[in-house]
């Protein structure tokens, strides 16, 4: 990596007490970056890149207002650092309020286990793309389109605040996505399959069974009847447990939604009820190796792991450290921004329900009809909705898996979603997959798990052609 960020540390700890004084807090944050993105469509590789970005951001608050400046030229930081100030002072007119936090100075990174992806040429990159998009084409002749991505990033951040904090952080990130569509006459079907990590370069490489088998579900799901719209008891997978409780509950449950929001936030009072005893949901970067892990978030909060709901009741929520200050309550390390150009927010981090004690098989037992379903193909959230397409489904009758079925959505409330699972399965599953998008911060790294769930009365139908992933 380039060694201009950490040649400014000194500079860095230079400025913050020359300007401290002239505001309540202040923080710079300097990122170097570089990275690869590829991606082919069809018989055409429409991008090939590898890029290297250098660039900050200077955060203030003065009397509760916040200014924001982003730079990528290192020599105009005291002037945007006086823009941020002037920004801050101009719109304040409160308390500043931050939840305290330890003052950390250290330096550190995120290991990896493997290849570093930076050794490895993008021509060879490139082609192992190419190789995966001929598994696709050359699966049925059915196979109308195909798409395979690629990408990888490098981040390597330096953070000072004028409370003392200097942390010196970086990790890497890389994940592949692939799809192929399906078409016979006016019937269109779509496999996809997404892979991320945080580990090794030899995470995305092998993966010739799961391209092909994206494929094969779509040709399979060609020639399979729809589902019959109609509310079913309905078994999920941990991948599908995983979607859920990030995209339908997990948001709910980030304090920023919260805390300006009266009728959220008397919805999601402490000690409120909304699952069986059973239930635990927790999010956290402090667990090792998920893509979203990490040791210190953006204003240099320790990473956690922060139990949401246990035994079936809310006990916790997500945090900066203005909305912890706000509502009285300790940061939990969830302030994240995708790079340097945008503000830290609170953003999950692997969010995911704990395994139950049900045996897998017996969550079918006494279902007379229901559905089965598997994967993922995308999904919508609207405040307490949601709404997710499922990448396999069957139906179930008398207890059994019987026969396939094709655009499974699965739609409903979330809290009475919550208070409906009927059974916890005892299995577990790390889905890696994840980029989540909000305000504008698209495509940060999560990770999502959970065991497989029986829900009663969630509403099944519609057409998974219509759902775009809209995190």
């Amino acid at each position: 990596m380039p060694s201009i960020v950490v040649d400014s540390k000194n500079r860095l700890t230079d400025l913050i007490k020359r300007y401290r004084d002239r505001v309540d807090y202040l923080a710079i944050r300097l990122e170097e970056s570089e990275g690869t993105d590829i991606l082919i469509r069809g018989d055409k590789v429409e991008t090939l890149s590898e890029d290297l970005a250098i660039g900050g951001q200077v955060r203030a608050c003065y009397k509760g207002g916040w200014g924001f400046a982003s730079f990528n030229r290192l020599e105009t930081l005291a002037e945007r650092i006086e823009e941020a100030i002037a920004a801050a002072r101009i719109i304040g007119e409160d308390t500043t309020i931050l939840a305290p936090i330890e003052i950390i100075q250290t330096t550190c990174s995120l290991p990896l286990t493997g290849t570093d992806p930076r050794e490895i040429s993008i021509a060879r990159k490139k082609a192992m793309c190419e190789h995966y998009n001929r598994i696709l084409q050359t699966t049925d002749r059915r196979i109308a389109t195909t798409s395979v991505s690629y990408g990888d990033s490098a981040q390597h951040i330096v953070l000072a605040t004028s409370e003392g904090t200097l942390i010196e952080q970086s990790w890497i990130d890389m994940e592949i996505r692939f799809a192929a569509t399906a078409r016979d006459g006016d019937t269109v079907q779509t496999g996809r399959e997404t892979l991320g990590s945080r580990k090794a370069y030899e995470d995305t490489i092998g993966l010739d069974r799961q391209v092909e088998s994206a494929a094969q579900r779509a040709v399979a799901a060609l020639s399979l009847p729809p589902v019959k719209g109609n509310a079913y008891t309905v078994v999920i997978d941990p991948i599908l447990t995983g979607l859920f409780v990030h995209e339908a509950f997990g948001h709910l449950s980030e304090a920023d939604s919260i805390y300006e929001n009266p009728d959220l936030l008397e919805t999601m009072t402490m000690g409120r009820r909304f699952g069986c005893q059973d239930l635990q949901i927790f999010d956290g970067a402090a667990p090792e190796g998920h893509r979203g892990s990490y040791l210190y978030d953006d204003e240099g909060t320790p990473a956690t792991t922060t139990q949401l709901i246990k035994d079936g009741k809310l006990v916790g929520r997500l945090h900066s450290r203005e909305t912890a200050g706000r509502l009285d309550e300790a940061a939990t390390g969830n302030a994240r921004c995708l790079n340097y150009h945008y503000p830290p927010i609170v953003r999950m981090t692997n969010t995911w329900i704990d395994r139950g004690h049900t045996p897998v098989a017996d969550l079918f037992a006494g279902i007379k009809e229901g559905v089965y379903a598997r994967n993922w193909l995308g999904g919508m959230t609207n405040g307490e909705m949601f709404t997710f397409g499922a990448g396999e489904a069957w139906m179930i009758r008398n207890g059994e898996i019987a026969e396939p079925v094709r655009d499974v959505t699965l739609s409903g409330n979330v809290f009475k979603t919550l208070a409906d699972i009927e059974g916890i399965g005892d299995d577990f599953y790390w889905d890696e997959s994840g980029g989540c998008g909000k305000a504008g911060q698209g495509g940060l790294a999560v990770g999502v798990g959970g065991p497989s769930l029986r829900i009663r009365d969630v509403v099944v139908g519609g057409d998974m052609e219509d759902l775009e992933d809209e995190d």
